[in-house]
């Protein structure tokens, strides 16, 4: 794995870490959010969503939008396709060396028999 995806695939794991960040990644999920909605679907303050967002933005994961209404300060957050590709791939290659690993063992075991 390169060194760009490398540190894609750790920006990627550090945002989700926060239990309330994944609540985030569960409801953009469903459909675009407001902020505000995020928020109380969450049940954080508006500045601590504020914060989460902006990290999930930062990890690469959601896009931001400027609402259609007539507020600009609203912003409404999605889900950005293929985001998590990098992370996506790395479960797999670690799927697959464990699969090599216990079958390797599993071998070994039954030529000892």
């Amino acid at each position: 794995m390169s060194r760009a995806r490398r540190a894609n695939l750790d920006r990627t794991l550090a945002a989700l870490a926060d239990p309330q960040r994944r609540a985030v990644v569960d409801l953009l999920r469903e459909r675009p959010h407001r902020a505000g909605e995020l928020a109380d679907r969450v049940a954080i303050s508006a500045p601590a969503m504020s914060r989460h967002l902006r990290t999930l933005r930062e990890a690469g994961l959601v896009s931001e939008a400027r609402s259609n209404d007539l507020d600009a300060r609203v912003r409404v957050y999605a889900l950005k396709t293929g985001a998590m590709s990098d992370l996506k791939d790395w479960l797999a290659e670690t799927e697959q060396m464990w699969v090599d690993q216990l079958s390797a063992f599993k071998a070994h075991l039954e030529d000892r028999k």
